[in-house]
């Protein structure tokens, strides 16, 4: 089983421990609802924790290969697309996950896209009510 073979399995079963080893220590998570991104195997595992817990009816409908420059070094690295279906507070979502590999095939860049934006707007509200509930990241409203 290759790594997206492992990764979408874990995440299918919601399964966290499994995912962690298919990330490298510097992952960077690039969100819908961010520019900067999640860095590091600590922050985006808490946030995939996050997703799971938010995402309702979440399964993969498709994967393609191939190969994508990376934001870090703009070289190219072998990529993985997966596609799949979810809902967030009774809002249907499309997106994909995009994988980035490094040489030992370990996830080092890991982009989220979704559609459409009144979905986007739901994910970004129950993603930070789940990051902030975990102590990921400060409460905005200062509570």
């Amino acid at each position: 089983m290759d790594a997206t073979e492992r990764f979408r399995a874990a995440v299918e079963k919601q399964d966290l421990a499994a995912v962690d080893d298919l990330f490298t220590e510097d992952i960077r998570f690039y969100s819908p609802v961010k520019f900067t991104p999640f860095e590091g195997r600590p922050m985006v595992l808490g946030l995939l924790g996050v997703l799971l817990r938010t995402f309702e009816d979440f399964r993969y409908v498709g994967r393609f290969a191939g190969a994508a420059e990376t934001s870090t070094d703009g070289e190219e690295a072998p990529s993985e697309i997966l596609i799949f279906r979810a809902a967030v507070n009774g809002k249907q979502i499309h997106g994909i996950d995009l994988l980035q590999f490094d040489e030992a095939g370990r996830i080092k860049e890991f982009t989220v896209m979704v559609r459409p934006m009144s979905a986007v707007q739901a994910l970004s509200e129950a993603v930070l009510a789940g990051l902030v509930e975990d102590g990921l990241v400060p409460d905005p409203a200062g509570h």
